[in-house]
C-alpha cells in the first residue's frame, strides 16, 4: 500500500493507483475532459493537472501513479490558472453555437467553461473550418466542435475493435477523420453509436428526424403510429432529471398520446414475435444439425459487423428481422387490414435507444409491396427533445396504457433490452417447444449479468444445449473467432453490439465521464427491465394471447409461408471499404497500412 497526502488528507492507496483515483477514493473531485475510464486514460487535455511537492512543472493525474510520502496539491493558484488556459485554449478553436448544439446543457466543455468562468475568449484568432457531415442515416460528424479528446477514437478502436475513425493530420490540421476523409457509410462503421456516447460534445450526436415527425403528426391524411423500445422506458426519465433506470413507461405513453400520435404500441409485442420465430428457427436447426450454432440478429449493428468481417458465417444468422421492423410490417398488414387503413396512408415511428435502428429502417430488405415497414426511427434522446419542445411537464404525467389489441406484450419481450435477454426469452419459448410441456422454469441466470461474454449449458429435456451471450463488437469479434476455428460447440448465440446491450444504446440519454466512472448504470437499467419481467403477469411470449390470436387470424404458424414473407429476411457479404473511386497507393499508405480495399 502507498501512504500520499492530496490537499491535505492522508491517504492509504494501492499500488499503482492513479493520483486521479486516489483523489476520487478521498472525495477530492479533479476535472478531467480527455478521461473516460478505462477505455481512453492518455492525459492529453491536461485538465486534470496537479501540483506535486518538490517536482516541476504539473503531473497529469489521470495517468501519474502516486508514491510513497507523495504530497499532492489539486487546486492551488497556479493550477486554476493553467486549467483556464487551457480551456480558454480549446474554446478558442470550438464552434460557439451553443444555443442551438443538441447537448446543449450536457456538454462537458460546457460545464467546465462555467465552473472556471472561463466568460471571454483571451486567444482570439484562425479557427479550423471542418464540413459537417451529415450523409450518414445515423451518425452527423461535426468537428468544428470536436475538441480531440479521442474519447470516440478510444471507444471505436479499443471497446468495439473497429477503428473507424482516427486523429489524422498534425498541429492545427489535427482532426478525426475516417480513412481518406470518406463518409461514415463508406467505411467499416457499425453505426453504434457508442462514439456520439463518449463524445464530451456535440461534435458527434445522432440524425436528428424529429421534424419528419411533426410534420406527419400535422397531417391529417397520415395515420400516425408509434412503438417503443423495452429499453427507452427505463432511459427516457433521465432526460427530465429522473434516477438513472426509472421506470417511466406509463408517462412516455401518456407524452406520446398529448404528442397527437393516432395509437402508441409497444415493441415488447414485436419482441415476442421474433421470439416465436427465432424459437422455431432454433428448434428446427437443433433438431436437423443444421447451421448451427444459430446467430441472433436482433441488433443491426452486430447485423452489419458480421455483412463485412465475418460474411462467411452469415449462413449462421437467424433470418428474423428484428422486433420493431417485424412490428412495423405486422402494423401495415393485418392491423391496417383490421382497422381499414390504406397501408399507404400509415407512418410507423420506432422509438428505439439505437441510432443503427436509423440505418437498419432504410435497408431495401425491409420493404413488403413497395413500403417500408418503419418510416422513422427516432431515438430516447429525440423523444426527449419533442416532449420539451412540446412543453409536457414530464414528471407530472398521470401514467397512460398501450392501445389495443396491439399493446400486449410479455414480461419475455422487456428484457430483449439487455444483454442475454434474446436468449433468455428465446429459451422459455425453445424448452416448451422440445418438451410439449409448461415448464415452469422461467428464469434463466446463467445469461445474465454485466460481462461481455457470459457462456452457458442449457439442459432441456435431457438435452444439454451450449449458449453463449455477447456485447461489444470486440466480444462479437472473439466469439466469431472461436466458431471459425471450429473451438466452439456453441448451439445458439446471442450478440448485441453496444456493450451491455440496448440499455447501453447510441440513442440512450449520455452520461459523462464522472457518472460513468462512478455509477453503474448497465446495472441499473437492467435491473428496472428485470424487473418489469418478474413483475408481469405472462412472461412467455408464445403466451402472448394477441400473438396467438395475429398467428390463428393471419400468419397462421411461426415459420409458416405469410411469416416468412413478413417477419423474415436475408442477409449477403457486405463490402468494408466503399471508396474504390477514390483509391490511391498513397492514401492506402498514410491511413491504413493494413486495410483492404475492395
Amino acid at each position: 500500500m502507498i501512504n500520499l497526502t492530496i490537499d491535505g488528507q492522508k491517504i492509504t492507496v494501492p499500488e499503482g493507483t492513479t493520483i486521479l483515483n486516489a483523489a476520487k477514493q478521498a472525495g477530492i473531485d479533479i476535472p478531467t475532459l480527455c478521461f473516460l475510464k478505462e477505455i481512453n486514460e492518455v492525459g492529453d487535455c491536461r485538465m486534470c493537472i496537479v501540483e506535486v511537492e518538490g517536482r516541476k512543472g504539473f503531473a497529469t493525474s489521470c495517468i501519474q501513479q502516486v508514491e510513497e510520502g507523495m504530497v499532492v496539491h489539486t487546486h492551488t493558484p497556479n493550477v486554476l490558472e493553467a486549467r483556464h488556459v487551457i480551456l480558454d485554449l480549446i474554446i478558442s478553436n470550438h464552434a460557439k453555437d451553443c444555443l442551438t448544439c443538441t447537448r446543449s446543457g450536457n456538454c462537458e466543455l460546457q460545464a467546465l467553461a462555467t465552473k472556471f468562468n472561463v466568460l471571454d475568449i483571451e486567444f482570439p484568432g484562425e479557427m479550423n473550418k471542418h464540413k459537417i457531415d451529415d450523409s450518414s442515416p445515423s451518425i452527423v460528424r461535426d468537428f468544428n466542435k470536436c475538441i480531440l479528446c479521442r474519447r470516440c477514437v478510444a471507444t471505436c478502436k479499443n471497446v468495439q475493435e473497429i477503428g473507424a475513425i482516427d486523429c489524422v493530420n498534425r498541429g492545427f490540421e489535427s482532426c478525426i477523420s475516417t480513412v481518406g476523409d470518406h463518409s461514415l457509410n463508406d467505411v467499416d462503421c457499425t453505426f453504434c453509436g457508442q462514439c456520439i456516447e463518449s463524445c464530451p460534445t456535440g461534435a458527434l450526436h445522432e440524425k436528428e428526424t424529429i421534424n419528419d415527425v411533426w410534420v406527419k403528426l400535422k397531417d391529417p391524411e397520415t395515420v400516425v403510429l408509434v412503438q417503443t423500445a423495452p429499453a427507452t422506458r427505463v432511459a427516457l426519465g433521465e432526460e427530465f432529471g429522473m434516477p438513472i433506470g426509472t421506470n417511466v413507461v406509463g408517462k412516455m405513453i401518456t407524452a406520446l398520446k398529448r404528442l397527437g400520435f393516432y395509437k402508441v404500441f409497444d415493441t415488447n409485442t414485436g419482441a415476442d414475435f421474433t421470439i416465436m420465430e427465432e424459437a422455431n428457427e432454433f428448434v428446427e436447426r437443433f433438431k436437423n444439425h443444421d447451421n448451427l450454432p444459430m446467430l441472433t440478429s436482433c441488433c443491426p449493428a452486430w447485423v452489419k459487423f458480421i455483412e463485412m468481417e465475418y460474411p462467411e458465417l452469415l449462413p449462421h444468422l437467424s433470418s428474423c428481422k428484428s422486433p420493431h421492423q417485424m412490428f412495423g410490417a405486422i402494423l401495415k398488414t393485418y392491423y391496417a387490414k383490421k382497422e381499414n387503413i390504406d397501408p399507404e396512408k400509415i407512418y410507423v415511428v420506432s422509438v428505439m435507444p439505437c441510432i443503427a435502428k436509423k440505418f437498419e429502417r432504410q435497408r431495401p430488405e425491409m420493404k413488403e409491396n413497395g413500403l417500408y415497414d418503419v418510416d422513422n426511427v427516432i431515438t430516447t434522446r429525440e423523444l426527449a427533445r419533442m416532449i420539451k419542445q412540446a412543453n409536457i411537464d414530464f414528471e407530472k404525467l398521470e401514467d397512460g396504457t398501450f392501445d389495443s389489441p396491439m399493446g400486449e406484450a410479455t414480461g419475455a419481450g422487456a428484457i430483449f433490452g439487455t444483454t442475454g435477454g434474446v436468449m433468455e426469452a428465446a429459451l422459455r419459448t425453445a424448452q416448451d417447444i422440445l418438451t410439449g410441456k409448461d415448464l415452469p422454469k422461467i428464469n434463466f441466470e446463467q445469461v445474465r449479468g454485466g460481462e461481455g461474454i457470459k457462456r452457458a449449458t442449457i439442459n432441456i429435456a435431457g438435452q444439454p444445449i451450449s449458449v453463449v451471450a455477447a456485447s461489444g463488437l470486440s466480444n462479437a469479434r472473439k466469439i466469431m473467432e472461436e466458431i471459425k476455428s471450429g473451438k466452439s460447440n456453441y448451439q445458439f448465440v446471442e450478440i448485441m453490439a453496444c456493450p451491455g446491450g440496448c440499455i447501453m444504446g447510441g440513442g440512450q440519454p449520455i452520461k459523462n465521464s464522472k457518472i460513468r466512472a462512478e455509477v453503474d448504470v448497465r446495472k441499473l437499467r437492467a435491473d428496472s427491465l428485470y424487473s418489469i419481467d418478474e413483475k408481469s403477469t405472462i412472461r412467455k411470449s408464445h403466451e402472448n394471447p394477441i400473438l396467438k390470436k395475429i398467428y390463428e387470424e393471419y400468419l397462421e404458424k411461426p415459420g409458416g409461408y405469410r411469416a416468412e414473407k413478413l417477419l423474415h429476411t436475408k442477409y449477403a457479404k457486405r463490402e468494408k471499404y466503399n471508396i474504390w473511386n477514390c483509391y490511391s497507393p498513397a492514401l492506402e499508405k498514410n491511413y491504413a497500412p493494413d486495410i483492404i480495399i475492395y
